[in-house]
């Protein structure tokens, strides 16, 4: 059996995609004031710079980077879990194992998140770019600037694309990240 070893870069830069259970639910959206809320409180209690993110319906992207002596961005996503899941009332649809039970867990997300270490600049445009186009590329909208779950507006105001890009289409290489 082969082990999954998870990269553990101080200070390193993170593309990290985390998925609801149920990939059909509409629950990030739906309590979109819960989420803002749990992310709020794990900025403040844990040190990483946010570069970009995307909330879907069913799953988050995000692009971070940790703070020089740390890294653990697990404990940044296990935060954001924990504080999301707290803030929301149990449904009939959330099913809920009895492992997840004895290690006292909801049904909420999937219990393993995906990362991928940013190597260089290119890579970095590629993540970001790869997030502010998820909802065009999920048919949520036809252009980046639609999705009011993103920081694409502020990667507007911050000079990092122009308002109209992505309305067309991406150029250059496609990301193909398995969600």
């Amino acid at each position: 059996m082969r082990t999954y070893i998870r990269d553990k870069t101080k200070g390193g830069t993170y593309f990290l995609t985390v998925n609801l259970a149920n990939r059909k639910s509409k629950l990030l959206t739906k309590h979109i004031n819960e989420f803002r809320h749990a992310y709020q409180l794990t900025k403040q209690n844990h040190d990483f710079e946010l570069h970009a993110m995307i909330l879907l319906p069913d799953h988050i992207h995000m692009l971070i980077t940790l703070a020089e002596t740390s890294d653990n961005y697990a404990v940044i996503i296990a935060s954001i879990k924990t504080h999301f899941s707290r803030r929301i009332k149990k449904s009939a649809s959330e099913t809920i194992s009895q492992s997840r039970i004895r290690s006292r867990e909801r049904g909420i997300w999937q219990r393993r998140f995906w990362e991928h270490r940013i190597r260089d600049e290119l890579d970095y445009r590629r993540h970001m770019d790869y997030i502010h186009y998820n909802a065009v590329k999920h048919g949520y909208v036809n252009s980046p600037v639609d999705w009011p779950y993103s920081t694409f507006q502020k990667c507007v105001e911050d000079g990092f694309y122009s308002s109209d890009w992505g309305g067309v289409g991406i150029n250059g290489i496609e990301i193909d990240h398995d969600e």
